[in-house]
């Protein structure tokens, strides 16, 4: 789990039902169900869009290297190994 991610997902969700709300009201969707759609969508697509954001952030980030072995290997081939 990526404790990044976590922060950013009420950050994330805020925004995503924002912006979803005001698209609604600006529709002319003036309504209690208008607001409940945005929340929804901001509710479910709060942590994928959080995960984008966190790996785009560390992945920007030049002091930052991920964990797994696999990844290490296709971005450095040489990661790892001795200096010779």
């Amino acid at each position: 789990m990526d404790r990044l991610s976590i922060m950013l997902t009420p950050v994330t969700g805020a925004v995503i039902t924002g912006f979803f709300v005001i698209l609604m009201f600006s529709l002319g969707f003036y309504s209690w169900i208008a607001v409940a759609i945005g929340a929804g969508i901001g509710c479910i697509g709060a942590w994928p869009a959080a995960y984008i954001v966190s790996r785009r952030i560390k992945d920007e980030d030049p002091f930052w290297t991920r964990r797994d072995p696999r990844v290490q290997r296709s971005l450095a081939p040489n990661a790892g190994l001795p200096e010779v």
